[in-house]
């Protein structure tokens, strides 16, 4: 009854006038970069990220939180018209929805393509809103090992479970720690790494990071691969909406199955694109017209956008109840509260509860705008993506290095953003993964101090990380999760093995 009690309460914050032109505002911005290719959630809410500075950490976490939202919406968009993916979780969409395009269906494929998306998100967040306060309560019993505990469980799963090759995901987080290591040292106080450079003394900040790496990064990717946009701008009226929805119903189990498999890869660092892939693999293995399957199958279309939605969504969760981020996007804007002053993690829950309670509520009202406002406005954005990127390729660098400059007012930072920008593009082109470097950077002082914390108060024994149920049982799945490639070949080995 306490979390319907706040859940309202956080109702009446978002309602604000203002907080609602924040949330209509973030969610068209939201669309506008999921649409065009190299940017993305992550990107999008790294760049605009200054633009809240001047807000409430209430409004400016609603208006990063409805882009992420927007992008999520606006990844489907260029699938279905252009098969051209405008996110990496959207390419399973083009294998059925621009198939629909071509056949006259664009209407009915980005219909069932927004309300699936509506649908994942709205599950996502309800799981949200019914299990974070009670992970929250659970985790306020952690010490300085617990939270160290969950640190090596979150960093283990990303090298082991994700789907990226473990040694490049090893190299890319190594270099998000020594990047963390610059600067002061928060228990002896001792410069590290600064080599005589005074803007150094404070560190990297993380803002100029993930512009350089997510923004610059993917503008230089992006200027190399010259993409160009030729289609047709669908009209999606209001009948074509009723039919597909009328439609829609017949694939609640394809949905249901979707929504729990994109929650379970959004919590575990999988993330979204392996979630929609997932669940188009299972549909089609599953589906009685998985024969039809890429020739313009709308399940085909609910399954991947479904899991993609909720799977971006349910990464929220870790980061707001653990303080952990479950995926890119979620790193930055646990960066972002990490600059309003916020510690993400259980105590949020007791501290800040009109933000963390608003922030939800915002969830809710956020994905129903956002529903709203793609299927009235797809031509509009449809027509944006006819223009040169030569043209909207310099706007957006020019909007990277203002919001760079105005973090510090420093024009070192600036320079920074380019040399992270080259880094970003340099480890794409080689095929290093981005969010484990990012997570290292966002999280490395925070778990370095744990482990610190940890190993003074047990005199230096690493016993100290197993001496209780609880943190033996969160490290034992840190070191499940980073093993786990060689125990499930060592399973698929034992499976082979003929019975005597």
């Amino acid at each position: 009854m306490e979390e319907i009690a706040n859940l309202f309460h956080g109702f009446a914050v978002v309602l604000q006038p203002y907080n609602i032109m924040v949330m209509v505002v973030g969610i068209l911005l939201g669309v506008l970069i999921g649409v065009l290719p190299g940017l993305g959630g992550a990107n999008g809410v790294a760049i605009l990220l200054p633009l809240t500075f001047s807000m409430s950490p209430t409004s400016a976490i609603i208006m990063l939180s409805c882009i992420y939202w927007g992008a999520l919406f606006g990844g489907a968009i260029t699938s279905v018209l252009f098969n051209i993916p405008g996110e990496p979780w959207s390419v399973a969409t083009t294998f059925d929805g621009h198939p629909m395009a071509q056949q006259g269906r664009a209407g009915e494929a980005l219909t069932a393509a927004f309300t699936s998306s509506f649908v994942g998100a709205l599950f996502a967040v309800i799981m949200i809103t019914l299990v974070a306060p009670l992970v929250a309560r659970f985790a306020l019993q952690f010490g300085p090992a617990e939270k160290f505990s969950v640190f090596f469980l979150a960093f283990c799963s990303f090298i082991g479970m994700g789907k990226e090759p473990p040694f490049k995901t090893i190299v890319s987080m190594m270099i998000g720690f020594a990047l963390a290591t610059v600067g002061l040292d928060s228990v002896t106080g001792q410069l590290r790494l600064t080599f005589g450079i005074t803007e150094l003394l404070n560190g990297f900040d993380f803002l100029i990071a993930v512009i350089g790496l997510f923004g610059i990064g993917e503008i230089l990717l992006t200027m190399e691969e010259g993409l160009a946009f030729r289609g047709k701008a669908p009209n999606i009226n209001l009948k074509v909406v009723l039919q597909t929805w009328v439609e829609l119903p017949r694939y609640w189990v394809t949905s249901l199955r979707s929504c729990v498999i994109g929650c379970w890869m959004g919590i575990s660092p999988a993330g979204a694109t392996p979630a929609s892939f997932m669940s188009y693999g299972i549909a089609k293995r599953v589906s009685k017209k998985g024969d039809n399957f890429g020739r313009g199958e709308i399940e085909g279309v609910v399954a991947p956008e479904t899991a993609a939605h909720a799977a971006g969504t349910a990464a929220l969760l870790p980061m707001l109840s653990l303080g952990v981020p479950g995926s890119p996007t979620a790193a930055v804007l646990l960066g972002g509260l990490l600059i309003w002053g916020l510690q993400p993690g259980p105590l949020l829950f007791v501290e800040q509860k009109e933000f963390v309670w608003g922030l939800i509520a915002s969830m809710y009202l956020g994905n129903l705008v956002g529903l709203i406002i793609v299927l009235t406005c797809v031509p509009l954005f449809a027509a944006i993506l006819r223009i040169p990127f030569s043209i909207i390729g310099p706007i957006i660098l020019v909007f990277c290095a203002i919001g760079a400059y105005t973090v510090n007012n420093s024009a070192f930072d600036v320079v920074m953003m380019m040399v992270f920008g080259v880094l970003g593009y340099l480890l794409k082109k080689c095929g290093y993964p981005l969010a484990p470097l990012v997570l290292a950077i966002v999280l490395g002082d925070s778990a370095e101090e744990a482990f610190r914390q940890s190993l003074l108060a047990s005199q230096g024994s690493v016993g100290v990380f197993f001496s209780t149920p609880l943190v033996g049982v969160i490290m034992t799945l840190g070191l499940t999760a980073l093993f786990w490639p060689i125990i499930q070949n060592g399973l698929t080995r034992l499976r082979r093995v003929p019975i005597a």
